[in-house]
């Protein structure tokens, strides 16, 4: 009864929306589609229906919605494009935005249905009371959305709130779902979101640039030929520098090996002279001939794959200093000890406050900037002193302290496939105390 209740009332909603005559392409979750079996069918002239999202991934031991990295088969343009609770299953939001933009004309309305992330406590209850068989097991946050939309080139017309009250009483359930649900206040602890986005020039792509990716590598033997084979190509050249930091393993002969197996790349490897990954780092950046320069940690929790996002964000103005963000989407089961999750969720809150812009991830290896404005952090060095044996807080502060725009991208978190994690919980949480020491001292308290 809940659920057919709240079915009907929002297939009632998006009815409303959409006008006689209009076609329309729906994306949805699970077995709840706004279009099949409503009134839109007879009303539009052209509607389609279409479940593209399941796929059934075992890696966390539990079964979810997984988003194919391929784009959506449909060379039609439409005037409506519903996205149904997909945002709310374990999906890359950004990268499903980004594909039903080729579905869209520039008068098309996106309509993104999701449960309000207030109801998560809610849901993960009704679950433990068997009341529900599946907790949906992503809520973004208004910002995090906002940042996602801007990213995938979409505008926010309006958000309405719905289902205030998701069960059927009588008079009440009206009064509670049509009047109070529209209410300032009230409207705020609704089940649903929705959103109404309209599609926006994302600018012009500069197909001019080159980029440079930085892979610091320690003890990755079984990473190095996996790294080369899905980094995509960016710009107008890609180079990929391996920097070695004195491994156990035959990581370094690995890098060799790789270089001559793939002569139709431009691999670089370097060794590094002294230790730690701020070390590494510096020294591909010195060497690198990229206009644009990129981080990637050789252990690839955070996918290859991702990098065209922070690529196409440099050169279209999205930020000046693109930060990688693991704590937005849910990761991978064993991607990152509690412990660790905590420590980093709370520097970032100290970090965002020190630095006075919003950071949900600190410590994410993938970070990308132009070759100026490193060229402007490292040139200013000296003010902070070498302080940082990651290297993301050199690049931070630098960041700050020369203004530039940081801007996060959200990404998918994976659990190593090769070796072990080398983060040493206690002597790293030492070390950022003091780096926020030092932050408070040259930022924040001048």
């Amino acid at each position: 009864m809940f659920k057919k209740y709240v079915q009907r009332q929002l297939k009632r909603y998006v009815e409303s929306i959409i006008l006689p005559g209009s076609s329309a392409l729906e994306i949805e979750a699970g077995d709840f589609s706004f279009l099949q079996d409503s009134g839109l069918t007879e009303k539009s002239g052209l509607v389609y229906g279409k479940d593209i999202a399941p796929l059934k991934d075992k890696f966390t031991g539990e079964s979810f919605f997984l988003w194919e990295r391929k784009k959506i088969p449909f060379d039609k343009k439409f005037d409506y494009v519903i996205i149904n609770g997909l945002i709310n299953e374990q999906v890359d939001a950004q990268d499903i935005l980004l594909q039903v933009k080729s579905s869209c004309k520039p008068d098309s309305r996106v309509i993104l249905a999701r449960f309000s992330p207030l109801w998560k406590f809610l849901f993960k209850t009704a679950e433990i009371l068997k009341l529900i068989k599946h907790t949906p097991c992503q809520f973004l946050s208004d910002r995090d959305l906002t940042l996602i939309f801007d990213l995938s080139g979409y505008q926010e017309i309006k958000e309405e709130r719905k289902i205030l009250l998701p069960m059927y009483i009588p008079l009440i359930s009206s009064f509670f779902n049509r009047v109070l649900s529209g209410l300032p206040w009230f409207g705020f602890f609704s089940l649903y979101r929705i959103s109404i986005l309209r599609p926006v020039d994302n600018g012009h792509l500069r197909e001019d640039l080159s980029c440079s990716v930085i892979i610091p590598c320690r003890n990755e033997a079984g990473n190095i030929e996996p790294a080369v084979r899905r980094i995509p190509a960016m710009g107008r050249h890609t180079e990929l520098i391996f920097v070695e930091g004195h491994s156990k393993d035959t990581t370094l002969s690995e890098c060799y090996r790789v270089q001559k197996s793939f002569p139709e790349k431009d691999i670089k490897v370097l060794r590094q002279d002294d230790i730690g990954k701020g070390d590494a780092v510096r020294k591909g950046f010195s060497q690198a001939k990229g206009d644009i320069l990129m981080i990637l940690d050789a252990d690839l929790t955070v996918a290859p794959e991702d990098l065209p996002k922070f690529f196409n964000a440099a050169v279209l103005g999205k930020g000046e200093f693109i930060n990688g963000s693991r704590l937005i989407y849910p990761m991978q089961r064993h991607a990152m000890r509690r412990l660790n999750l905590l420590a980093n969720r709370f520097f970032s809150r100290v970090f965002s406050f020190l630095l006075n812009q919003h950071l949900t991830d600190t410590l994410c290896g993938t970070k990308v900037l132009s070759r100026d404005n490193y060229l402007k952090i490292a040139k200013s060095r000296a003010y902070f002193g070498d302080f940082d044996p990651f290297g993301d807080f050199d690049l931070l502060f630098g960041a700050s302290r020369l203004n530039l725009k940081i801007t996060e991208i959200p990404v998918r978190y994976y659990a190593r496939g090769y070796g072990k994690t080398q983060i040493r919980r206690f002597r790293d949480g030492w070390q950022l105390l003091k780096m926020t020491a030092l932050a408070m001292r040259k930022i924040k308290f001048i």
